[in-house]
Formats: structure tokens, C-alpha cells, sequence
């Protein structure tokens, strides 16, 4: 037996990497398309621009991998039904199970693979690339500019030019703004200048022709009109300076790019499946906090006659769910990164989750309360020293309250998507693979037609529901676990379902080819739309 395991991974094999670098390049290449004249714009050096995709590359390839699994197992058991393997097999008594058995095992150990993939290198990828789109933001685009519009150099300088000549650093109709000094502001004319940068390529150098220099001061009193002494009297209240050519030197325009260093804030996208539980408990932290201020507030408007409509409760922390399982068993092995995972809960937490009283938190938990879980009125409150009126009454820090409650509870469901993502995307692989080969087998004659139709109409519905669930989630329509892990669940069942009826399919090679599949695809779509009450047009067959 372990010689049909190495036959079919082996056939496997180079389909895979066919289809992933295929894909991982296709895919890259549209990000370079998108990306690069962004970067060129800049003056960057090759070895930066390289950096930018290399650092790009872990995130195509975390979404390339499982579209490569479905075309590697469509290729190759549409291969071996094609050549009248699977029929020989069977004939020897070997299962269509037995067959896929090796491949569901691979599969298995390639999530597990993409599981750590996802979680440690992707992130690390996804926040170096983003400080380094950071960096090139920052970067100042001196050689970038653009004629005809007011071009911002620095902070306080802009320039605008009628005309730039591409390569040359030439202009004519130069007008600049200063406001560098701010005592004096000065606007430049000049018929033309070029401007270049430094030895050094920090600063930059513009040579200024034929043009007038003004002066505003200002400490100067108003003044009615430019040239005129100001209303009461006195001095003018600007200068002209006309010259034949002046030199203006601006510091630290550097075209260089400058690293960032140090500890950078992360987007979910860019965390750890325990970094991210560490900010999902902090966040149901929070939003346990402002339901219980609700609720209070509710209370005390109630005694005060007043109705506030407290909303169901929407989430309470997961000890158990996917994320803590998971850095609870790095945590086991060893692994120090998983410390964050487990998130004791705190007397706030304790007092918060428990509303059933009418009794106002006590001075010693309210001391120990995270500066921003609490504002100045609702520690008016819980000190029970009432509600300030300047602050809009018990009606405004129940608002209050209730937004701190809609933003906690966003941050909930978006910590706990990014958790169920990074496992729903690597269990892909052996969806897929439960997926491809039983309709592989259905048409073996199909070829590159079938491969790529499938896989293109498979790739579309997940990696939409993907999305769409994503959203729905992150605005509270949908829990996480069900908005992540639908579209896997579907497939799953589909491919059992077509498991089951491998049986079925076609017993030579000179069947199941690309019109048989196109035939198939529309009696479904026939049946479907009669259930619906559409029936199209029959032919009428004559004699």
C-alpha cells in the first residue's frame, strides 16, 4: 500500500507547484501592477522595491495555497480517471477512498503547516511591509512634482511651476510660498529655476531667475493693500526684493528613505492568533464595562422617571473558544508567546459581568479602573457623588456608555475574525481536497477545461462568502465562528455528498469529457429553476 500512497502524492506533487507559482505569480504581478509606479515615482532604489514585494509575497501565498490544492487534486485524479487508473484500481480493490486516503493525510499536515504560517510569519510580513508603505509615505517626492498645481515641499514651503521639464529639474512661472519664518512670510516669483538636490541628498538646492521676492512681516499692523502703508500710518508693511538670480536652499528634503525603528502600533491583520485573543479579552473587557454603566444608568433614569432602553447583550468573552485553545497548547509547549493568551479576570471584570444589583461599584474597584474604561462624569457617579448637569444629565453618560459599548463590541468581533480566518483559511486545503477529487472522477475526460472551470467557480463562492461573512461579522450580523467557517462547512458537505456518489461515475474514459459537464451544469441549473417556478422553453422533437 504504500507504494499507490507515493504513486498518488507523487501525482500530486507537480501539479502543486505548477499551480502555486503559477498563481502566487499571477496574483503578485497584479499587485506589482497596482503598486509600482507608486514606487518608481519616489526614486527608490531596486533593493527597496524588492524588499516591498518580497514582503508582499507571504500574503499571496497564504491565499494562493489552497487554490493550488484544488487544481493540483483536480488535475491529477481527473488524470488517473482519464488513463483508466482509478478503473484498475478498483478492479485490484482498491477503494476511491483508499486513494484519496494519502492525500487527506498530506492535506491535513499542509493545514497545520499554513496554521503556523499563518500566525507567525504572515503577521510579521504584513507589519514590516506596512512601516515600510509607511516609510515610503513619508518619503518626500522632490523630483515628483507636478506642473500646475501647488506642489506642498515641506510642512511650510509649497512651490508651483507652469511647466517642468520631466528628467531635468527645469521650470518656468515659479511661484513659491514660504512660511518657514514666522515672523515673515515671503511668496517668490521667478520666470524660471531648476532645482536639484545636494551632494548629500539631503537638502534641496533651487536656483531661482528673473524674479521679485516679497516680505510680509508679521508683527506689521493690517495694511489696506499690498504696497501701501498700513491704515494708521508708518512704514510699509512688506518688502520687494527684485534679482537676477537667487539661490534657495531647503533643509532636510532628503530623497533618502528614512527606516522607522522601535515598536510600531499593529492592525489586527498584522498579530499573532495570541496577540489577537490578548486584544479580543481586553476588548470583551471593555464592552463588559460600559453594558454594566448602561444598565446602571438605566437604573438611576428609571428612579427619576425616565425610560432608557438598555440593548441585549451581544457577546461575553470566550474562554474556550478557538484562539484560547490554541496559545493554551503553545502555552503547553513551551512556547512564551502564548503568555498573552490567558486573561485572569479582574475585579472590574468580575463586578462588571455581575449587573443583577442596583448597588453602585464600590471606591476600591473603582480605583482600579483602566483610565480608559471610565470618564470624569461616570466617576462622579460611581463615587456616588450624582450626575453633573453641564455633562447632559443621566441621558448623556448612558450615550456615552452605550458608544464606548458599540466600539468595544466592534473590536470583539474583529479580533475574533481575524482569529477564525487564519484557521478557516489553512483547514481550506483539506476542504478542497474533500471537494476536488470526487468531482475530478466525475469527469475524467474534462481536462484543463474542468480544472480551471471549477477551480475558478469554486474560488469565486469561497473566497466571496469569505468576505461578505467577514463584513457582516465585523458589524455584528453575523458571529465570527459562523461568518468564517460557513463557506468551509458547505464545501465540506457538497464534497461528502459527491464522496458518497464517486461510485457514479464514469466507467470508461471516452465519458465524462467538458460537454458532458457543461450538460450536467445545466439540467442542475434546469432542475434548480423549475423549483422556482422558471421553466424554459423545450424543444419539440419531430418525427
Amino acid at each position: 500500500m504504500k507504494i499507490i500512497d507515493k504513486y498518488v502524492l507523487k501525482e500530486h506533487l507537480g501539479p502543486l507547484l505548477f499551480a502555486l507559482s503559477a498563481l502566487t505569480s499571477l496574483l503578485l504581478l497584479n499587485y506589482v501592477a497596482k503598486q509600482f509606479g507608486k514606487l518608481v515615482g519616489k526614486g527608490l532604489e531596486w533593493s527597496i522595491i524588492g524588499e516591498f514585494f518580497l514582503l508582499a509575497l507571504p500574503f499571496t501565498v497564504a491565499m494562493t495555497v489552497p487554490m493550488a490544492v484544488l487544481m493540483a487534486t483536480l488535475y491529477a485524479f481527473s488524470r488517473m480517471a482519464a488513463d483508466n487508473e482509478i478503473t484498475a484500481f478498483k478492479a485490484s480493490g482498491v477503494s476511491i477512498g483508499r486513494l484519496m486516503k494519502p492525500a487527506i493525510w498530506a492535506s491535513i499536515l499542509l493545514s497545520f503547516g499554513m496554521i503556523i504560517f499563518n500566525d507567525q510569519l504572515l503577521p510579521r510580513s504584513n507589519h514590516r511591509l506596512s512601516q515600510l508603505q509607511s516609510d515610503v509615505l513619508r518619503k518626500k517626492p522632490t523630483f515628483a512634482l507636478k506642473e500646475q498645481v501647488t506642489n506642498r515641499v515641506t510642512n511650510r514651503l509649497w512651490l508651483r511651476a507652469g511647466h517642468i521639464t520631466p528628467g531635468t529639474g527645469k521650470m518656468r512661472e515659479v511661484v513659491i510660498y514660504d512660511f518657514t519664518d514666522l515672523e515673515h512670510s515671503r511668496t517668490i516669483y521667478a520666470d524660471s529655476g531648476t532645482l536639484a538636490l545636494t551632494p548629500d541628498q539631503r537638502d534641496l538646492s533651487l536656483d531661482l531667475f528673473d524674479g521679485v521676492m516679497q516680505e510680509f512681516p508679521r508683527s506689521a499692523p493690517g495694511f489696506a493693500a499690498a504696497g501701501r502703508a498700513p491704515s494708521g500710518g508708518g512704514a510699509t508693511v512688506f518688502q520687494q526684493t527684485f534679482f537676477a538670480h537667487a539661490n534657495r536652499l531647503i533643509r532636510d528634503v532628503g530623497n533618502q528613505l528614512e527606516r522607522s525603528g522601535g515598536p510600531q502600533p499593529k492592525s489586527e491583520r498584522e498579530r499573532t492568533v495570541c496577540e489577537l485573543q490578548e486584544g479580543y479579552a481586553s476588548a470583551a473587557a471593555d464592552y463588559a464595562i460600559a453594558y454594566a454603566d448602561m444598565e446602571r444608568f438605566s437604573r438611576l433614569a428609571l428612579a427619576d422617571g425616565k425610560t432608557l432602553e438598555v440593548p441585549r447583550r451581544r457577546t461575553t468573552y470566550a474562554r474556550n473558544g478557538l484562539g484560547a485553545l490554541y496559545c493554551r497548547g503553545l502555552a503547553w509547549l513551551g512556547i512564551k508567546t502564548a503568555a498573552a493568551a490567558s486573561v485572569p479576570p479582574s475585579p472590574v471584570q468580575a463586578q462588571a459581568v455581575d449587573t443583577t444589583g442596583a448597588e453602585p461599584v464600590s471606591m476600591a474597584v473603582q480605583d482600579s479602573l483602566p483610565a480608559a474604561a471610565t470618564s470624569p462624569v461616570d466617576t462622579a457617579i460611581l463615587r456616588g457623588s450624582g450626575i453633573a448637569p453641564s455633562m447632559g444629565g443621566v441621558e448623556g453618560v448612558f450615550e456615552a456608555a452605550s458608544l464606548r459599548a458599540q466600539m468595544s463590541l466592534m473590536a470583539v468581533n474583529s479580533y475574533d475574525v481575524e482569529i477564525h480566518k487564519k484557521f478557516a483559511l489553512a483547514t481550506a486545503c483539506t476542504v478542497f481536497i474533500l471537494l476536488g477529487a470526487p468531482i475530478a472522477l466525475r469527469f475524467p475526460r474534462g481536462g484543463v477545461g474542468v480544472v480551471i472551470g471549477v477551480s475558478l467557480g469554486v474560488f469565486a463562492l469561497y473566497y466571496v462568502g469569505l468576505i461578505a461573512g467577514e463584513t457582516a461579522s465585523k458589524a455584528g450580523y453575523l458571529p465570527p465562528f459562523i461568518a468564517m467557517w460557513t463557506a468551509n462547512i458547505v464545501f465540506t458537505v457538497l464534497g461528502l455528498i459527491l464522496f458518497l456518489r464517486a461510485g457514479k461515475e464514469a466507467s470508461t474514459s471516452r465519458g465524462g469529457d467538458m460537454s458532458e459537464f457543461m450538460d450536467t451544469m445545466r439540467r442542475s441549473l434546469a432542475r434548480v429553476g423549475r423549483k422556482l417556478g422558471f421553466r424554459g422553453d423545450r424543444r419539440r422533437r419531430t418525427a
